[in-house]
């Protein structure tokens, strides 16, 4: 059985355990305190980061090449599309999620507030939180512009793009920091993606000390 190594709230971690759930592949989920430098856990991955996963053999980092990994060894069903117009979008969305949203969005709400508990490292900035409530706006805004144009993010079916997405905005759910009234467009393509049987581990999940809001495992949202 595969083996990955995650934390629970992690954008990334949330995006590879979509695309093996998606891929019907079982895997053995090991919470890993990746931010107390454990030795073994460093000889897994050197850059000291989750996820890790172990698969055929092989130990992987960097949530973008396991999926891609995973996308090359079982392409059924697709998460990238066939024609190179299509898959070059995909990527364009997914770095947008993994870097952009991340870095205005992710690490400025969920860092705060949840990492920096778990992590004993203080309280959350205040101005970090006010930032990153102002950028989500313009991200929503931009998100809504697609779906209005296509039925998925990167186009007419489900891509990996859309795991991408969905594995931010379900870790930001949690702490209830997504306007979903925003952009009713928005709203019905969480609600879709949610439905997916590949979500319900995920929507699982419990932080000790943390729990989410009423909708947050709701598939009727």
């Amino acid at each position: 059985m595969a083996r990955l190594y995650h934390v629970p709230l992690s954008p990334f971690c949330r995006k590879v355990r979509l695309c093996l759930a998606e891929k019907k592949i079982e895997v053995e989920l090991v919470e890993e305190r990746y931010w107390e430098g454990d030795p073994d856990f460093l000889k897994r991955n050197p850059a000291g980061k989750v996820p890790v996963l172990r698969l055929d053999g092989i130990t992987m980092s960097e949530s973008g090449a396991i999926c891609e990994y995973i996308e090359e060894t079982r392409p059924e069903p697709p998460l990238l599309p066939k024609d190179p117009g299509g898959r070059m979008e995909v990527r364009r969305l997914v770095g947008w999620f993994d870097d952009k949203f991340h870095a205005e969005v992710t690490s400025k709400l969920l860092y705060e507030r949840v990492n920096k508990k778990v992590m004993k490292q203080g309280y959350p900035d205040s101005l970090n939180v006010k930032a990153g409530a102002k950028a989500i706006k313009f991200h929503l805004d931009y998100m809504a512009w697609l779906l209005d144009r296509r039925r998925w993010l990167a186009g007419d079916v489900m891509t990996l793009a859309d795991f991408a997405a969905g594995a931010h905005f379900s870790a930001l759910d949690y702490t209830s920091d997504v306007d979903w009234n925003r952009h009713a467009v928005v709203k019905d393509w969480y609600a879709k993606i949610k439905s997916r049987p590949a979500f319900r581990s995920i929507l699982a999940d419990q932080i000790p000390g943390m729990s989410p809001p009423p909708h947050y495992a709701d598939l009727d949202f």
